[in-house]
């Protein structure tokens, strides 16, 4: 069974009269232990969805099962109960400005009730999980954004849950502390087995830490599985659109020269490398081969699921016949493609 169900879920809001279908009969198993992505674009309805899963929101139609237990059939005694199980990080911390780092973490025990000394023992506890032992004095105005949101964790922690929701926790983050705050989420799951729900509208953040992913288009769930599985072939145009949002353009970190204006074409492919084509020049063997330049627009190395994964878009030569065997060519090579033309 799994720890999270989602069944036929539907969440409508009505506004100045007009009624919104912000979810759409949504259907999904997240396993124990899983770190789990839900994506979409702004306005997709993802958090909207996290927001049910802890009954934040209450959905109009359908069931959320949390180790199977229907939310809905619950009273709000029980359903506080059970939230207790269930903490939530979001995207601008919310912690309590008047207060310093310990007694934020603090905070939570001491609403269950529990003392004061053994709270600030276990507020040290957690603050030393996320690197922060240092900072307990300290207020949240004099800490960076990712420690803030380390505090945050902390925090959520507290009260031992089974399943940590974060809605766009790494969004107002730069690069390089989003990937700390990403490891950080990654130890947890693996030293405290806690389920984690991870909302992004970036791939990257899929791409980086997460096992499985739903990808949510105007309230619809529109494609779900294992995140290489849909990195390596997309089935939704929502899918391929993230994917090709992830992908830089050509020149942002890779150098080719330009090349001739005759070799423009509107056949455009992504291609994904597998572990055995990645140490082959695959590229430079086909030009040689077929006697015809072909134009790398974009190209690009991605961490997925713990392994590097290599892909390009090019495009390919006007001849209808060669663009057939260039496609069997890479094929043969063991190469992953997809016909992109009108996406990039």
């Amino acid at each position: 069974m799994s720890e999270i169900e989602v069944k036929h879920l539907t969440k409508t809001f009505e506004q100045k009269g007009i009624v919104v279908e912000a979810l759409k009969d949504i259907n999904l198993n997240i396993e124990a232990g899983d770190i789990y992505g839900i994506i979409g674009m702004s306005g997709a309805g993802k958090s909207t969805l996290v927001r049910c899963l802890n009954y934040l929101e209450k959905p109009t139609d359908g069931q959320v099962i949390i180790a199977g237990q229907d939310l809905g059939a619950l009273s709000e005694k029980e359903l506080r109960k059970q939230r207790s199980d269930i903490a939530m990080i979001f995207q601008h911390f919310n912690l309590l400005m008047q207060k310093n780092v310990l007694d934020n973490v603090c905070f939570p025990l001491l609403i269950q009730k529990v003392n004061k000394k053994e709270a600030k023992e276990r507020a040290r506890e957690l603050l030393q999980i996320v690197g922060l032992s240092e900072k307990e004095k300290a207020y949240p105005a004099q800490l960076s954004g990712g420690q803030k949101q380390r505090v945050a964790i902390a925090r959520a922690l507290a009260s031992n849950p089974k399943i940590l929701l974060c809605d766009e926790a790494t969004s107002a983050l730069d690069p390089q502390t989003t990937a700390s705050i990403l490891d950080l989420l990654k130890q947890i799951n693996k030293d405290l087995g806690i389920t984690i729900v991870i909302i992004t509208h970036q791939m990257a953040v899929i791409r980086e830490i997460c096992n499985r992913v739903a990808i949510i288009e105007h309230g619809v769930l529109v494609e779900n599985g294992l995140v290489e599985d849909i990195f390596n072939h997309p089935k939704s145009q929502a899918a391929r659109e993230l994917i090709l949002r992830d992908l830089p353009e050509l020149g942002e970190n890779v150098n080719t020269p330009e090349l001739p204006e005759r070799i423009q074409t509107d056949r455009k492919l992504r291609i994904v490398f597998s572990e055995n084509s990645a140490f082959e020049p695959v590229i430079a063997n086909m030009i040689l081969k077929f006697n015809t330049p072909v134009n790398i627009l974009r190209a690009d190395t991605k961490n997925v699921g713990g392994y590097a994964k290599g892909e390009m878009i090019l495009g390919l030569p006007d001849d209808r016949h060669l663009q057939v065997d260039i496609e069997t060519y890479l094929k043969e090579k063991g190469l992953e493609i997809e016909e992109v033309t009108g996406d990039v």
